[in-house]
């Protein structure tokens, strides 16, 4: 008798994960949980606006929104160099990963709108 209610609940499970996968895997559901994921994504879903110094690092290191895109979605953000408690806007260091790691943005985020003020390389 318990070994066949413990094979109907492992096959329920199994079917029910299933489902669940395909279910979460349709819905493009992201699960932003640690702090710098939370950080970027608070600034992509904001309007981006770039300022003129950094259109001039970017032009000058030939650095496209594409590259700036990636690095929000992937990048580390590091809290010590920015001021994330400042208020009304506040501001953080954002560093890409692997290709590119040598490539910062200094950003500030207001209620609306997230400026890229700087775009630094080493």
């Amino acid at each position: 008798m318990l070994v066949k209610r413990i094979f109907y609940y492992l096959i329920g499970l199994s079917i029910g994960s299933v489902g669940v996968y395909f279910f979460w895997q349709k819905k493009n559901a992201t699960f932003d949980y640690g702090m710098d994921a939370r950080t970027l994504k608070t600034i992509r879903t904001k309007k981006r606006i770039f300022s003129d110094d950094a259109k001039n690092a970017m032009h000058k290191f030939d650095i496209d929104t594409l590259k700036i895109a990636t690095i929000l979605h992937h990048g580390d953000v590091d809290f010590g160099k920015g001021k994330p408690r400042q208020k009304p806007c506040a501001e953080y260091f954002v560093t890409g990963k692997d290709s590119l790691k040598n490539v910062h943005l200094y950003i500030k985020r207001c209620d609306s709108i997230a400026t890229i003020e700087k775009v630094m390389v080493d």
